[in-house]
């Protein structure tokens, strides 16, 4: 049974024993930001105490770290491609024991389905998931998606399941223009998230009179000040392609840190395994001049008071004990992680399995119109915008070129069954070469995406997909690597191990394709249709600018 008050009290006050005691702990203290030498006390799922404590059951903990877990401010489980539980598995083990989670991915291919299904996985685990209901499905009205969640549904939504706000909104222009579809949309939660990349001045104003509290597009000092200013709260992102973190660390300070988070939004399995999530950014700050204990701050206690998790995120009395034990300030040598109090990890690896319900209702979602090399033959004009990909950015720049030399060709594919829209351009920087690169992610619509040198290839790449969709890798005119993703066409329904080994693969054979060394190839494509982030993006219905809001004639 669960831990009652009295319980709590008693055990607090040693007037009994508390069921578990770390001993000889030096633990971290995020209020005073300091080290207090003391035991540990926890009775149920709770903290009760730090002093000198005996218990029914005793860890030694001499020469280690107690930490308090760290929350992850903004992520998408399916850019992982794993579910929920497996995405849990490896997080918690690098000591993140909550997120805050925002399925847009799944909603904008299967809709309520997609949302019931993700729910679902994230159930039954020792891993805290505050799932956002996506507020944009689709992203925009310039592309094609498998879903529509309008504002009539989204409040249904807020009280059919435990949302526990709304999030991301990307319709920033809608917001602004007061359209009354993003206003109903906004007036079903008090808790919004934001994502306004280069929005200031003024609009930030409106924005914000909009009731948004976050975002994690901020990829200039002055941006965030402006924005930590207005109030808002400053997700910095550490992600898989979009990585913000040394370029905003030198903007926090001591009078505006706890207006800061850390996120890391779309962080690809390999990433999540070998460097952790949260872990990875509290590292990273580290290295880069940081406070260890203002970067722990940061990552645990910050997101915990910006989103209202009572009891979270320091080791105190009545706080949950979500506790990592560590050899180090920085996490890189993890022993242990508590999720309220029970053992979740031990040594790099969890000791839970994941939940997984039946996919049926969210696979085979890949409908692609009829196809040929043809559809990938276009001719290049002078007079046409080119995509230009920067490194470590989702940010795209708009250029013009002479010829095509030195460009890859790419093609957006509606494949919701719904229109069988093709949209083409050329894409400057990517730089494959003798291949393609094929796949069913493409935020946030989720049309099939395919970038190469030449059409047979592409065409090679798009057809191995199939009806269940994934990534897939061809070269000189053979299918080199695939990687199925069933549920949705984005993620696996296999163990994080097996994905792992399965996307370790698929990154060999990607890297023969000699692609630019400093961009991730998948992450990076799959940014390439979204119309929300500047400046120039391709979709189903063709090259658009985002910051004109408006199509190029498609080739």
């Amino acid at each position: 049974m669960p831990a009652t008050t009295r319980d709590l009290i008693m055990t607090a006050t040693k007037q009994e024993l508390p069921d578990l005691v770390f001993k000889n702990a030096k633990v971290v203290d995020v209020f005073n930001r300091g080290i207090i030498a003391a035991d540990v006390a926890v009775t149920g799922e709770h903290i009760v105490g730090l002093g000198r404590y005996s218990g029914k059951r005793e860890v030694d903990v001499r020469g280690c770290y107690l930490l308090p877990a760290f929350t992850d401010a903004h992520i998408h489980f399916e850019s992982s491609m794993l579910t929920p539980g497996e995405y849990a598995r490896l997080a918690v083990a690098r000591g993140t024991t909550a997120v805050i989670a925002d399925p847009h991915e799944i909603a904008n291919v299967c809709g309520e389905d997609g949302l019931d299904y993700t729910l679902r996985c994230a159930e039954g685990i020792p891993f805290d998931v505050h799932f956002m209901l996506p507020s944009c499905v689709p992203a925009t009205g310039f592309e094609h998606s498998g879903a529509v969640i309008d504002s009539e549904m989204t409040h249904r939504l807020m009280k059919k399941y435990p949302f526990y706000g709304l999030g991301e909104m990307m319709n920033a222009p809608g917001v602004l223009n007061a359209d009354e579809e993003v206003l109903g949309k906004l007036s079903s939660a008090e808790r919004i998230d934001g994502h306004a990349p280069m929005v200031t001045g003024s609009n930030l104003c409106g924005y914000l009179c909009a009731g948004v509290m976050t975002d994690h597009e901020v990829g200039d000092p002055e941006e965030m000040l402006e924005k930590i200013s207005m109030g808002m709260y400053i997700q910095i992102r550490e992600g898989t392609s979009a990585k913000n973190l040394a370029q905003l660390l030198p903007t926090v300070t001591p009078y505006n840190m706890n207006r800061v988070m850390f996120c890391t939004d779309d962080f690809h399995i390999d990433d999540l395994a070998d460097r952790g999530s949260i872990a990875n950014c509290v590292a990273k700050a580290v290295g880069l001049g940081m406070d260890p204990l203002d970067a722990i701050t940061i990552a645990a206690l910050n997101p915990a008071l910006c989103y209202g998790l009572r009891h979270r995120g320091a080791i105190a009395p009545g706080y949950l004990a979500d506790i990592i034990i560590s050899r180090d300030l920085i996490c890189q040598e993890i022993e242990e992680v508590y999720h309220h109090g029970v053992l979740a990890a031990k040594d790099g690896k969890a000791v839970f399995t994941a939940v997984k319900p039946s996919p049926q209702r969210v696979s085979n979602t890949v409908k692609l119109p009829d196809l040929s090399e043809e559809t990938f033959m276009y001719e290049f004009s002078p007079e046409m915008p080119v995509i230009q990909v920067l490194p470590h950015s989702l940010v795209t720049k708009k250029v013009f070129r002479e010829s095509a030399d030195g460009l890859n060709l790419c093609a957006v594919i509606e494949r919701h069954g719904k229109c069988g829209s093709v949209g083409r351009g050329f894409v400057d920087s990517f730089s494959v070469k003798n291949g393609a690169i094929a796949q069913s992610i493409g935020h946030d619509s989720h049309n099939v995406i395919v970038i190469g040198d030449n059409p047979h290839d592409m065409y090679l790449a798009v057809q191995a997909l199939g009806e269940g969709g994934g990534i897939a890798v061809a070269m000189n005119g053979a299918v080199t690597a695939t990687m199925p993703l069933p549920i949705a066409g984005l993620m696996s329904d296999k163990t994080a191990e097996e994905v792992l080994e399965e996307y370790r693969a698929l990154c060999t054979a990607a890297g023969r394709l000699d692609c630019n060394s400093q961009i991730d190839p998948f992450m990076m494509l799959s940014f390439l249709p979204l119309p929300v982030i500047p400046e120039l993006k391709l979709t189903d219905s063709g090259v658009f600018d985002v910051n004109l809001q408006q199509f190029y004639g498609n080739i």
